[in-house]
Order: C-alpha cells, then sequence, then structure tokens
C-alpha cells in the first residue's frame, strides 16, 4: 500500500514539474524538428500542429499567437513605454543546431532587459528565414529571436528584422561555428564568450505587443518588442544559417497569426528640437 502510495506521488509531482516549464525554456528545448514542419500542407505542417499533441493545443487554439502584422493602422503611439532598458555583457555560450533553427545558448550572466520594472534575464538567441513578424504585410528576409526570462520565469522575446544587404557583423564572429554544426542535428559546440551587444544594437524605435512562443508548444504570455529598424545580413550568411540546418524546408518561418483583440503599441522617443 505505501509502495502504491509513493508511485501516485512520484506520478504526480512529474506532472506538476512538466506543467511548470517556463515559456522561455519550452522555446530553448524546442527540438521536434520530425514532429513537426514548416510546410503549409504536410500532416504535420503549422496549421496541424495544435492537434500534434494535446500540450501543443495553443498552437491551433491559442487566442494570442505570434507572429502577427504589425499594421501601422493598428498601432498605438505610446511614449509611456520608453526606452530598451538593457545591459547585456559577454558571457560564455554554445551554438546548437536544433534541427529547425541554429541557436546560441548563454551559459553565463549575459545581462537582462527591464520591461515594466521587471528584469528578463538573455537566455538564448536564434534566427528565422524569412521574418516570422511583417510589418504593414511585408516579410522581409530573417529574424533574429533574442529569448529572455524573467525570475518568475516569464518570456519576453526581442526580435530584429533584416534584408539582404550589407553582411551582419555578428553573425561573421558565428561563421566559423556555423560550419562547425553544419547539418547535424543536435550538435553543440562551445564559442568561448560572445557578447549579445553586438547582435542587439542600438535602435530605440520598436512596437509591443503580447504573443506567444512561434514554435510548439506555442505557449501564450510573452511580452513581444519588435525593433523598428530594419538591419542588414548578406545573402552568404542567409545561406549559410539555413544549410546548418538539419532539414529539408526551404524556410523556418511559421505563417502569420490572428492578431484578434490585441493592443499593438509602438514607442518612438521625442524628436528634439531645434533651435
Amino acid at each position: 500500500m505505501a509502495s502504491t502510495r509513493l508511485l501516485i506521488l512520484i506520478a504526480a509531482a512529474a506532472l506538476l514539474l512538466a506543467a511548470a516549464v517556463p515559456a522561455a525554456r519550452a522555446q530553448e528545448e524546442t527540438d521536434h524538428e520530425d514532429e513537426f514542419s514548416y510546410i503549409v500542407g504536410e500532416e504535420n505542417g503549422p496549421e496541424h500542429w495544435g492537434k500534434i499533441k494535446p500540450e501543443w493545443s495553443h498552437c491551433g487554439g491559442g487566442e494570442m499567437q505570434s507572429p502577427i502584422d504589425l499594421t501601422h493602422s493598428r498601432v498605438t503611439l505610446v511614449r509611456g513605454l520608453g526606452y530598451l532598458n538593457h545591459s547585456y555583457r559577454a558571457a560564455d555560450a554554445s551554438i546548437v543546431n536544433r534541427g529547425h533553427d541554429i541557436m546560441v545558448r548563454f551559459n553565463g550572466d549575459a545581462g537582462s532587459v527591464v520591461i515594466n520594472g521587471t528584469a528578463y534575464y538573455l537566455r538564448q538567441l536564434h534566427w528565422h528565414s524569412p521574418t516570422e513578424h511583417s510589418v504593414d504585410g511585408r516579410r522581409y528576409d530573417m529574424e533574429l529571436h533574442m529569448v529572455h526570462e524573467s525570475a518568475e520565469k516569464k518570456a519576453a522575446v526581442i526580435g530584429l528584422l533584416y534584408e539582404i544587404g550589407h553582411p551582419d557583423r555578428f553573425l561573421q564572429k558565428m561563421e566559423p561555428y556555423l560550419r562547425m554544426i553544419a547539418d547535424k542535428q543536435d550538435r553543440e559546440e562551445k564559442v568561448g564568450v560572445i557578447d549579445p551587444r553586438g547582435a542587439r544594437g542600438r535602435a530605440s524605435v520598436y512596437y509591443r505587443y503580447m504573443g506567444s512562443l512561434t514554435t510548439p508548444p506555442c505557449t501564450e504570455g510573452v511580452i513581444w518588442t519588435i525593433v523598428r529598424r530594419v538591419r542588414t545580413v548578406s545573402k552568404y550568411q542567409l545561406e549559410l544559417l539555413r544549410e546548418a540546418v538539419h532539414d529539408d524546408m526551404e524556410n523556418n518561418a511559421r505563417p502569420l497569426q490572428a492578431v484578434n483583440h490585441r493592443d499593438i503599441s509602438i514607442f518612438r522617443p521625442i524628436p528634439h528640437k531645434r533651435y
């Protein structure tokens, strides 16, 4: 009898732990490359993600899903959002081929960004091509996601948009490591100390809305910040990223999701007056 009660307690504890997986950690550990696809029309394509597993139900039935189109007719100027208050620092990191994308995981303290008075600590960053978010219906060539997590295990993601042009300096530093893990799913390599400030840049205008992870389990309650300034990446760098991923898909961007009744805000500094 005692052993039966012990087994029941262990099973209950396991269920509680599974339910407590934080959103940022869920995105970090998404490695279901054989279970979901970005190809519309496939059995495991994005329109079917919500039916593949019970815990992925938000992908199909959520009301606050990401990505979305940042349509200016729906955007409200909110100066009270303030400048992005981030304090990033160089930290030890690894590069991981997750099968559906390439991720840089910070093993040390890479700093944080403060949103609404709460510190969100940078955990990892990864790339999507083309961009997942669009601006007035336009999708650019690449989107970088900087994934953060608060002490309460809530997620906040900063997204940066890129178009084909001059090489991206941050990616230039990562090129040797991209070649090391090319076409090798679940391959992880130490890359030493990486400074995320090179990825973030200094642009101050950004969009803000509440959404979700863009890969299964599509957990909601994620604070999204999309930087307005579009940066550049070379065609070679974009091809290197895509060729390194261990899949047969031409892109790894989730289709746009319904905005529903969500608010989309934009922060823009007050222009300096000239005297």
